[in-house]
C-alpha cells in the first residue's frame, strides 16, 4: 500500500501541477460524460412523444409505463457495464475505457434514431428499442465509475471536490441539453410532427456529438500507472469485496438514496408535474430547464464547500435534509398550480441534492485504492443505481396507477435516511481517503 500515493500521479502532468493542463483534462473527460448523459436523458424526455409509436395499445399512462419499463431495463445493464468498464479501466487504463464507452453510446443513440415503428415492423419495434437501450445502459454503467475515477485522479490535492464537481456539471448539462433540444423542437414543430418524426432528432444529435467526444478523449493523459494496472488485485471483484467491504457498503448506501432522490426531482419531475399537478407540458419543460441551469451552476460551489468542511459533512447534510424534506416537497409539488411555485420547490429540492451530487464521484473514489478504484466506484454505484435510481420512474408510475401515489414520497425519504446511517460512520475522505496518499482509510 506504500505505493498508493504514487499511483495517482498523472502521466504527462507535472508533480507540481500544471493547472491549465489539468483543466484541459477535466474538459476532455467531461465532454464524453455530457454526451453520454444527454443521450440517456433524451430518451426520458422524448418518451412522452414516441411512446405510442412503439406501444400503440392502452391509455397514455400505460404507454408511459411501458417506455419507463424499458428505461429501467437500461439501468439494469449498468452493473454489467460498471464491472466491464471498471475492469477495463483498472487493467488497461482509464482513457481506453472512456473512449469505448462513448462509442457504444453513439451506437445505441443512432439505432434509436433510425428505428422503424410498431406500425412498420410490429412487435420487433419495441424489441429493437429494448436492444438499443441495453447498449446505452451498458455504456453509461461504465461511464460513471471511470469518469469519476479519472476526474478525481487528475484534480490537484485540496481542490478535488471542486474539480470533481464538474462530473455532475456535465451530467446535469447533458440533461439540460436534452431539455433545451426538446424545448426548441416544441417551438418549431407541432405535437403531431413531434410524435411522427421529430422525436428522432435528439438521438441524431447525440450520435454525432459522441463522435466528437471520442476524438477529445483519445488525447487525454492516462492517470493509471503500469504498476497498478498489473497488480494481482487490479480489476478483481473478489479482491474488491474481500478487501474493501466497508467502502462497498458505504457506496451502495449513498447511491441508493442519492440516485433515487436525484432522478425523482429531475427526470421523473417532468412527468410528475404534467400527470399529477396537471401543468402544461411546455410550461413544465421551461420550468425544469431554468431549474437545471441553476442546479448545474451550484455544483462547483458545493464541491468547493466539501474541500473546506469535508466530504463526510456534505453527505450528512444531504442525507439528513433529504430524508426530512423529500415527502413534504413531493406532496406540495403534486398540488402546485403556479410555475413560480414549482420552480422554487424543485430548486429547493435540488439544492439539497447538491451536497451529494457535487461530490458523488470523488467521495466514492477516495474510498478505494488505485488498483480497484474504477471498479469499486463503477460497479457498486451501478448496482444501487439500477435497483433504485433506474426504477424510480417505474415505481412512481406503478404506485400512481395503483392509487397509492403518496407512498412513493415516503419511499424516497426512507432510502435517503439509509444513506444518513452510512454518512455517520464514514471517515472524512478529504483527510484520510486513498487519494490523499495516506494509503489507508481511518477505521
Amino acid at each position: 500500500m506504500s505505493a498508493i500515493a504514487d499511483s495517482i500521479s498523472v502521466t504527462g502532468i507535472s508533480e507540481a501541477g500544471d493547472r491549465r493542463r489539468r483543466i484541459v483534462a477535466i474538459i476532455g473527460a467531461s465532454s464524453g460524460n455530457l454526451v453520454e448523459w444527454y443521450d440517456f436523458y433524451a430518451y426520458a424526455f422524448t418518451s412522452i412523444y414516441f411512446a405510442s409509436a412503439f406501444f400503440p395499445s392502452g391509455d397514455a399512462t400505460s404507454q408511459l409505463l411501458a417506455t419507463a419499463g424499458i428505461f429501467a431495463v437500461g439501468f439494469f445493464m449498468r452493473p454489467l457495464g460498471g464491472w466491464l468498464f471498471g475492469w477495463l479501466a483498472d487493467t488497461h487504463g482509464r482513457r481506453t475505457s472512456m473512449v469505448i464507452s462513448v462509442l457504444m453510446m453513439c451506437a445505441g443513440s443512432l439505432m434509436i434514431a433510425l428505428l422503424p415503428t410498431y406500425a412498420t415492423i410490429g412487435a420487433a419495434a419495441p424489441v429493437a428499442l429494448l436492444i438499443a437501450r441495453l447498449t446505452q445502459g451498458l455504456s453509461v454503467g461504465g461511464e460513471y465509475g471511470t469518469a469519476a475515477t479519472y476526474m478525481s485522479e487528475v484534480a490537484s490535492k485540496g481542490n478535488r471536490g471542486f474539480y470533481s464537481s464538474f462530473q455532475y456539471v456535465t451530467l446535469i448539462g447533458g440533461q439540460l441539453l436534452a431539455l433545451l433540444v426538446l424545448a426548441i423542437l416544441q417551438i418549431l414543430l407541432t405535437t403531431d410532427e413531434l410524435k411522427a418524426w421529430g422525436w428522432r432528432i435528439p438521438f441524431v444529435i447525440g450520435a454525432l456529438a459522441a463522435v466528437v467526444a471520442m476524438f477529445l478523449r483519445r488525447s487525454l493523459a492516462e492517470t493509471a500507472t503500469a504498476e497498478t494496472m498489473h497488480t494481482k488485485e487490479a480489476g478483481s471483484v473478489v479482491g474488491l469485496v474481500r478487501n474493501h467491504p466497508r467502502a462497498v457498503l458505504i457506496v451502495l448506501a449513498f447511491t441508493m438514496g442519492g440516485s433515487l432522490y436525484f432522478y425523482t426531482f429531475t427526470t421523473y419531475m417532468q412527468k410528475y408535474l404534467v400527470n399529477t399537478a396537471h401543468m402544461d407540458a411546455t410550461t413544465v419543460t421551461f420550468v425544469m430547464t431554468v431549474v437545471l441551469i441553476v442546479f448545474m451552476l451550484l455544483q462547483p460551489v458545493f464541491g468547493a464547500l466539501s474541500d473546506r468542511i469535508g466530504r463526510r459533512n456534505n453527505m450528512i447534510l444531504f442525507t439528513a435534509l433529504g430524508a426530512i424534506a423529500a415527502a413534504p416537497l413531493l406532496f406540495a409539488l403534486g398540488d402546485v398550480s403556479s410555475p413560480y411555485q414549482a420552480f422554487i420547490l424543485v430548486l429547493f429540492a435540488l439544492a439539497i441534492a447538491s451536497f451529494y451530487t457535487s461530490i458523488s464521484g470523488v467521495v466514492k473514489a477516495e474510498l478505494f485504492p488505485a488498483e480497484v478504484r474504477a471498479l469499486g466506484v463503477g460497479l457498486t454505484y451501478a448496482v444501487a443505481n439500477a435497483l433504485f435510481g433506474g426504477t424510480a420512474e417505474y415505481v412512481a408510475l406503478w404506485l400512481k396507477s395503483s392509487g397509492l401515489e403518496p407512498w412513493f414520497a415516503w419511499y424516497v425519504a426512507g432510502m435517503v435516511a439509509i444513506g444518513l446511517a452510512a454518512a455517520l460512520i464514514m471517515p472524512d475522505t478529504r483527510k484520510y481517503g486513498y487519494l490523499e496518499g495516506s494509503g489507508q482509510i481511518e477505521r
